[in-house]
């Protein structure tokens, strides 16, 4: 009776160790699972990180492309074109009155070519401080618009920005400021910067706005490739809007 106990003993602690050897060799397994998991997931963001500064930089070489050819090639058409006008008038007077409104065109068209090559350009912005840069620029689109936009500054601090983040966020501001005046029927902008303590863009209209769930347009309205751009910069990017409330966007560089 007592070698039966003793037998019944020694199965239960030979159970129990291979019921605990199993749940060991699961816990690795899970864990060697999660790692891996995990692994394949920071491989995966990784690349897509990857693939989007790729199709970033691609679509910022374009730009740069289309600019040169605007300034380089229609440009100096269209100067060639003004200076015959020109020339077409003093050789005949009696025209110089129906001619002037071509002539104005061509001028205009020629200002305008010139305004969209700089914008393209992301030359002069990588040279110059951004924030007088942002200023310039929208004292230009002030010229060129009738809705109100006002620019408030709080530069407590001087921020040193990297080229890379002067020209995405450059390209933050163009589209969303392209969608305010193309979308939102805003009749007042106002672009907010901050500097300290780390550099945040604000910009609110008071537009339509609309539903952030809701709406099947955001990707055509340019809101995923704000998000993008703020990434690849360790920025963050938030969309704030309710349908007849306006649309505010915040451009914040990420804590460290």
């Amino acid at each position: 009776m007592h070698n039966i106990a003793f037998g019944i003993i020694i199965s239960l602690i030979f159970i129990s160790l291979i019921v605990i050897f199993c749940g060991i060799l699961l816990k690795v397994y899970v864990e060697k699972n999660k790692k891996y998991t995990n692994e394949l997931y920071q491989k995966d963001i990784h690349f897509q990180k990857t693939m989007t500064k790729i199709v970033m930089e691609t679509q910022e070489q374009t730009l740069q492309n289309i600019s040169h050819e605007l300034h380089d090639d229609a440009g100096q058409q269209l100067t060639f074109i003004n200076f015959q006008l020109e020339n077409l008038k003093l050789d005949n007077p009696d025209y110089s009155e129906k001619l002037e409104p071509i002539s104005d065109s061509v001028s205009k068209l020629s200002k305008s070519i010139r305004s969209l090559s700089h914008s393209l350009n992301n030359i002069s912005l990588t040279k110059d401080d951004f924030i007088i840069f942002l200023q310039n620029e929208i004292q230009n689109i002030r010229k060129n618009i009738k809705v109100n936009i006002e620019l408030k500054i709080e530069e407590n601090e001087k921020k040193i920005f990297t080229n890379e983040e002067k020209i995405f966020l450059y390209r933050i501001f163009q589209e969303v400021i392209n969608n305010s005046l193309k979308h939102s029927k805003a009749k007042e902008i106002v672009v907010h910067l901050i500097t300290n303590p780390k550099f945040e863009m604000q910009i609110s209209d008071n537009g339509k706005g609309f539903d952030i769930e809701e709406n099947k347009n955001i990707s055509s309205m340019g809101l995923n490739s704000i998000v993008s751009r703020a990434e690849m910069i360790g920025y963050t990017a938030k969309i704030i809007s309710k349908n007849g409330s306006g649309t505010k966007i915040i451009i914040k560089e990420k804590e460290n």
